[in-house]
């Protein structure tokens, strides 16, 4: 089960690896298909905004609205307050507990939500390394998390839309577990 310390964790691999992103690097193309470094920013500042909103009882439509705001100059700087926003909400009393309303998922326990959010920092924190050349080696215990967390969408997560095509095939079960999760989630390592 998720806790929000895995969550202020995954937030911090992303946001070291955010503040490592050279000026000339904002351009640079991602894994993420049509997206740009700033663009896998800005979707990760969007999808902060949307789990406070999430958790303040938003229905899923007023939620996504959150994307397609305009940003400012320092996206690093909206990343650190919407990631301390989304950190705040996530420690409010029942907030795991309470139903909200996900624009993909339905209406899931808060858990559910903060799960998301741990394996979406994790696996774009991947991105972001793999398109500025940084490190790419992941925290064990979060893409343990992570892997456990989408185990029940292995069947499907090719066709969700937002997994790529989903696993290769071609990783065998005993490869590291980081290898496994990237090619269940569409990455080519």
């Amino acid at each position: 089960m998720p806790e929000v310390t895995d969550l202020a964790n995954a937030q911090g691999e992303t946001r070291r690896r955010v503040a490592a992103i050279g000026a000339a690097q904002w351009g640079a193309s991602t894994p993420c298909a049509d997206w740009s470094v700033k663009d896998l920013v800005a979707h990760l500042v969007g999808g902060s905004r949307m789990a406070v909103r999430l958790l303040q009882g938003a229905s899923a439509q007023d939620a996504v609205a959150v994307f397609g705001a305009e940003h400012g100059p320092d996206l690093g700087a909206e990343l650190d307050v919407a990631l301390a926003e989304e950190l705040s909400a996530f420690g409010g009393p029942g907030a795991l507990e309470m139903t909200v309303h996900h624009p993909g998922a339905g209406d899931v326990p808060g858990s559910v939500l903060l799960q998301f959010r741990i394996g979406d920092y994790l696996l774009h924190g991947w991105d972001l390394a793999r398109a500025t050349g940084a490190e790419e080696t992941l925290p064990d215990d979060l893409v343990a998390l992570t892997w456990e967390g989408l185990q029940p969408m292995a069947p499907v997560i090719g066709t969700i839309g937002v997994f790529g095509t989903g696993p290769s095939g071609a990783v065998p079960e005993d490869a590291p577990l980081q290898l496994r999760l990237l090619d269940l989630t569409g990455r080519r390592p």
